[in-house]
């Protein structure tokens, strides 16, 4: 309710330490990328450490209503700096480490962010990503756009141990690989270290106390038009959506181990590895590795080694780990798990008997939670234990959503149905707006269909009332549980020299659901070569990040196109998959360069 005030950082841990006693407790097991190297924080350890650096953060000059980048590996560091602005009622904007200069560059732009907050470098498995020189990169790009950033906070992760004078390292093995010299670039106008700046500040911080309406944080998320939206959320309906949806959906019991895989850097990491579990005063596995290294076995070992009850993953994790086998699963114990969830994207029967049976040992219900960046939470799921499961379906919707079926005209459906997912009122969790573009968000979410919420996704529903999410019906692409847009990558390829026109569309993949496909139209002059492949990959990863790396790249003479000028993307998807079935094509101006795409698609992945 507007007018009401709080503090979201409060509420998390001022309230769980000092009312409900919960000091002691472990807020978060840190898990790094290398086994053996772990730590943890209590509840009160958190609180004194997030008003140190509020504190820090107010020093800097920042204040209420200023924007701040985050962009930083899965650390203990990371949360403590966005609840740090939350607490002083600064705006956290948080960038997934795995984005590129281009990327991190184009979100520090577009909310005028005033400082970027980001670590030395980091293991990804056995990749070393040197993220502070991706960070400079961004910020030489921000600085001759004219961006009013000046200052950098820089956390020391991967040099945090001593090294001594011979050169060993006091890590035991397997650990010594973490002391190696990092050689992080330095800028003495404008970067600071964490530790230096944290060893002198209180451990006390009054809160910033906010409206509820006022802004909590900004996070992007792809536009179908290839720019980022920076959905904002806001600080009461937030809180108390992340809150709620929490406890019921995962069934929350003080005693409970709770493990998110996701990176904070997509929204269910915000919410339900950072505000949803603290604001219910629960304990967290944060990880910073990947599930395959050093073994495939390396998530099942986690749950062994914290006890974990409620385990939160994605589709694309469980097929991964499914091409393995049941046997790296089988020699961990998992005795403790109650409830598995998933999240990012739908679930294919195959995957859901997969992670009931082998993983949960058919005694854990499974959560399959449809929601999204915008929706703040989740709003298509089972409770566990209280909802009938079917493989594969989100079921019903969660308290207080109102869902409908539209066909292409705008009306409702009954029953048995298909065709567009829409809700009918607004629930606490949703976005109010897209930062600095309010036109772009009342045209994106409410104008197709007026009086409704468009989510982007198609929907069926059976007999039962069961929901059954059937995919984006927009161009947007679902890669790995991560949304990205056509345009995006297109604009990607179009950079490079070579490539007139590219048209990108979805493509089934195994492992991640759904992969990039593209085609592209070369100018004269040039040939398609294994090189310009490599190339124009190179181009896209470097752009957007590693996630948009393409799949398959097709060579197209030309796209086929209606009369008046548009690409027919529904015709490429039909020809990525080697669907023969392609409907009416009366519509295009040059119907016979079908035959030509079918004759020179990619059938092995490149």
């Amino acid at each position: 309710m507007k007018g009401a005030t709080t503090n979201i950082c409060y509420n998390l841990l001022d309230r769980n330490v000092n009312e409900k006693k919960l000091g002691d407790k472990i807020a978060f097991y840190w898990e790094g990328n290398e086994p053996g190297d772990s730590a943890k924080i209590t509840y009160s350890e958190l609180l004194h450490k997030v008003c140190q650096f509020a504190n820090v953060l107010r020093s800097q000059g920042v204040k209420k209503g200023d924007r701040i980048s985050i962009y930083m590996p899965m650390i203990l560091e990371l949360v403590v700096a966005m609840l740090a602005c939350a607490r002083i009622g600064a705006l956290h904007s948080i960038v997934f480490a795995g984005f590129s200069a281009d990327s991190l560059c184009e979100r520090i732009l577009n909310c005028g962010c005033s400082l970027l907050i980001t670590a030395d470098a980091f293991y990804r498995g056995d990749k070393l990503i040197n993220l502070k020189q991706i960070a400079d990169e961004a910020l030489q790009k921000c600085k001759e756009k004219g961006s009013p950033l000046k200052k950098c906070i820089v956390v020391k992760h991967l040099g945090r141990e001593e090294v001594a004078v011979d050169g060993t390292c006091s890590k035991s093995p397997p650990l010594k690989r973490l002391c190696q010299d990092i050689q992080t670039p330095w800028n003495p106008a404008m970067d600071m270290w964490w530790h230096e700046l944290m060893s002198s500040a209180s451990t006390e911080c009054e809160p910033e106390w906010c409206d509820s309406e006022d802004e909590l944080f900004i996070l992007y998320t792809s536009g179908s038009t290839g720019k980022p939206k920076g959905v904002l959320h806001t600080v009461g309906g937030y809180m108390l959506f992340a809150a709620t949806s929490f406890k019921y959906v995962f069934d929350y019991q003080p005693e409970d181990v709770y493990w998110c895989t996701a990176d904070i850097g997509w929204i269910t990491g915000h919410s339900y590895l950072t505000y949803g579990p603290l604001a219910n005063g629960a304990t967290s596995v944060l990880f910073e590795g990947v599930p395959t290294y050093p073994d495939v076995g390396r998530m099942w070992s986690i749950v062994d080694k914290y006890k974990v009850t409620k385990f939160y993953t994605a589709p694309t994790a469980i097929r991964l780990l499914m091409k393995h086998g049941e046997e790296p699963v089988k020699k961990h114990s998992r005795k403790s798990l109650k409830v598995l969830g998933s999240v990012g994207e739908p679930i294919n029967p195959e995957a859901w008997l997969w992670y009931y049976r082998v993983v949960g040992e058919e005694r854990c219900p499974i959560v399959d939670t449809f929601w999204q960046t915008e929706t703040g939470g989740h709003m298509l799921t089972p409770l566990p234990a209280a909802t009938p499961m079917k493989p594969g379906s989100a079921t019903f919707p969660f308290f207080g959503v109102v869902p409908a079926i539209l066909n292409e005209s705008g009306e409702e459906l009954e029953g048995e149905a298909e065709g567009y997912l829409v809700f009918k009122q607004p629930w606490p969790g949703i976005m109010r707006t897209l930062y600095g573009n309010h036109q772009q968000f009342e045209t994106t979410y409410f104008k197709k269909f007026p009086g409704y919420y468009v989510t982007g996704d198609g929907c069926r529903r059976d007999k039962d009332g069961y929901y059954w999410i059937t995919g984006r019906i927009d161009d947007m692409l679902n890669v790995s549980g991560h949304l990205l847009s056509t345009a995006e990558v297109e604009s990607a390829l179009l950079e490079h020299a070579a490539i007139s026109e590219a048209a990108v569309v979805s493509h089934p993949h195994p492992l991640k659901g759904e992969c990039i496909y593209c085609f592209v139209t070369l100018r004269d002059g040039h040939e398609f070569t294994k090189n310009l492949m490599d190339e124009l990959k190179k181009q896209v990863r470097e752009k957007i990040g590693p996630i948009a790396t393409p799949d398959y790249i097709q060579y197209a003479p030309s796209l086929p196109k209606t009369r008046s000028g548009k690409i027919t993307r529904r015709i490429l998807r039909k020809i990525a998959k080697n669907d023969q079935d392609l409907g009416d094509i009366s519509t295009l101006a040059n119907p016979g360069i079908i035959k030509h795409l079918f004759n020179g698609r990619c059938d092995t992945k490149q």
